[in-house]
């Protein structure tokens, strides 16, 4: 089988907030008549550059077209090599190898008549536990709004939510008081995600306040400046709660085991460039004995399938992870959407071929953009997916 063309689509779809988050749909076809559906997820992130779209098309063809899909490790290095790794969390890199890798084992899988979870060595589990965030407080009048979600939530079967802070953390330690307050033992903040924001000695002074309402308290996440392996490690010896930092390439896994800076890798495809380099990396944290959950750029169906069928397959997936990006969303481009019944991600049930995800023509359309641009947006608007109707 040869790879004979790729397509690259840019769709923007608003969030429940009015925020309207950018994605590209990648399609990679075969001389079999197969083809094989990725998702480059949510380039609605700081830095605000983004790829010329038929720049990039042109560049991947280069790259794709011609080869044998099935060589997903060659390919793989082929990407990293036009798009490397930046030791950046947001690096647009990673996206795009990310939506590239996911198509070829989509259109693997699809030619074998088995599922991605197949391929990358079978199932565990048919569901995974998740949670859903609670976006960062600036003001305090932000409170009710935020457990307007819980109960939403909560009624729709989600138990479980990951609370970011750090921002104003009088209003942090005032909404897990009135959380705690009406919610007593129904509901769970499974982490207080701290995402850089703060340098460790700041963010153990926040946890040492809000851990006053554990409610479930699960970890803590990226409590320290990004890269900073040793500030990890101080603040991980001086609380009882695990520590958990995401995984954006090689070398910064790397430098975190040397440091013991953290319990739990959070690995999510989009961050590292995809299911082989996020399977790789779990594969690691298993050999420095640590735990791993899956993280979220909070991606469409597409992107949350391939999520679902890598979570299946690991063995040290033992804390609630995070991919509820659908839920999040007005809209999707396809005509199944993965579900959620009880707080849990189903993994597509078993005899599906691929990622088990139909698109949906007419709603591509719908929400197709010319480009990836961000115009006007501000930092404040990006930072907390706040709607797009003001500077």
């Amino acid at each position: 089988m040869k790879i004979t063309d790729i397509e690259l689509t840019a769709v923007g779809i608003p969030r429940h907030t009015g925020f309207i988050n950018k994605h590209v749909i990648v399609k990679i076809y075969s001389d079999e008549g197969i083809f094989g559906v990725g998702e480059m997820s949510d380039f609605s992130h700081l830095p605000r550059y983004a790829p010329d779209l038929n720049d990039l098309t042109n560049v991947l063809k280069s790259v794709l077209v011609g080869e044998n899909p099935f060589d997903i490790m060659k390919l793989n290095k082929e990407l990293a090599g036009n798009f490397p790794e930046a030791m950046y969390y947001y690096e647009k890199g990673s996206f795009i190898r990310n939506g590239v890798d996911v198509a070829l084992y989509d259109l693997c899988a699809k030619s074998l008549g088995i599922s991605v979870a197949d391929m990358l060595g079978g199932r565990i589990r048919e569901k995974i536990k998740v949670c859903y965030p609670i976006f960062r407080m600036r003001f305090m009048d932000e409170i009710e709004e935020n457990i307007e979600v819980v109960r939403e939530r909560l009624n729709q079967g989600f138990d479980v939510f990951r609370l970011y802070v750090g921002k104003n953390v009088d209003a942090d330690e005032a909404f897990l008081d009135a959380v705690k307050s009406e919610f007593g033992n129904q509901v769970k903040i499974k982490s207080f995600d701290f995402s850089h924001l703060l340098d460790w000695k700041a963010a153990l002074k926040a946890v040492n306040r809000l851990t006053k309402y554990d409610i479930g308290l699960e970890m803590i996440e990226s409590p320290a400046f990004a890269n900073d392996h040793e500030g990890l490690h101080h603040i991980r010896m001086r609380t009882e709660y695990p520590i958990s930092e995401h995984v954006w390439s090689k070398k910064q896994q790397y430098d975190m085991i040397k440091h013991d800076s953290v319990d739990i890798f959070n690995i999510s495809p989009v961050f590292i460039g995809g299911l082989s380099a996020a399977k790789r990396a779990a594969s690691a944290a298993e050999v420095a004995n640590k735990s791993v959950i899956l993280g979220t750029t909070q991606e469409l169906s597409i992107g949350t399938a391939a999520m679902s069928h890598l979570g299946a397959s690991l063995v040290n997936l033992e804390y609630t992870s995070d991919p509820t990006g659908p839920e999040l969303y007005v809209g999707d481009v396809v005509k199944n959407r993965v579900e959620y019944k009880d707080g849990y991600l189903h993994v597509p049930e078993r005899g599906i071929t691929g990622l088990g995800i139909e698109l949906d023509e007419e709603l591509i359309e719908t929400y197709r953009v010319p480009d990836l641009s961000w115009g006007e947006v501000t930092v404040h608007q990006l930072q907390d997916r706040t709607a797009q109707t003001a500077k």
